[in-house]
């Protein structure tokens, strides 16, 4: 038998503070992290690609998706994923092709341009990871509770648009 105490009025106050501080946490964090991308571009001097395209291509990496694998996969969060596609694919970062059985549907992967995006998108984060851990900002046991509490919540999420009309 569990010995948890019931939660009380003042304990529900708290909580609901901390998730909608999380949130907002999370949001910024996103932004930031857009932030981060954009100014590393401005230094290097790739100024035609914007830090969501970019993103978008680091997450596709080796892979050749779907434009509907995209969401699905969590590659692409944003709404506006076919102006995206249809940008890179005319800047020369990816290639589309037409599905062989479905005629509908289109199938990209990333040209020899959007791998070098992809590889300084990569780069950028290996410093990041190792400048986190190196200075003591966040411990391999501090992300992986990071992580696994926010998978967790994704799963909960995901759960309440599926079974919950």
């Amino acid at each position: 038998m569990s010995m948890e105490r019931p939660i009380n009025q003042v304990d529900r106050k708290g909580f609901m503070t901390g998730y909608l501080d999380a949130l907002a946490l999370v949001e910024r964090l996103h932004r930031l992290l857009l932030d981060v991308i954009k100014d590393e571009f401005e230094r290097v001097g790739v100024l035609d690609i914007n830090a969501v395209q970019a993103l978008l291509l680091f997450n596709i990496g080796d892979n050749e998706v779907t434009a509907g694998e995209l969401k699905t996969r969590g590659y692409y969060q944003g709404s506006n994923v076919s102006y995206n596609l249809k940008k890179l694919v005319e800047m020369g970062y990816m290639h589309h092709q037409r599905c062989e059985i479905d005629r509908r549907s289109v199938r990209v992967r990333l040209t020899p341009r959007g791998r070098e995006i992809r590889d300084i998108v990569a780069s950028l984060f290996a410093r990041h990871a190792e400048g986190l851990e190196t200075k003591g900002v966040i411990s391999a046991e501090g992300i992986d509770g990071i992580t696994s509490s926010l998978k967790r919540m994704e799963r909960y999420w995901s759960d309440q648009i599926r079974y919950i009309y």
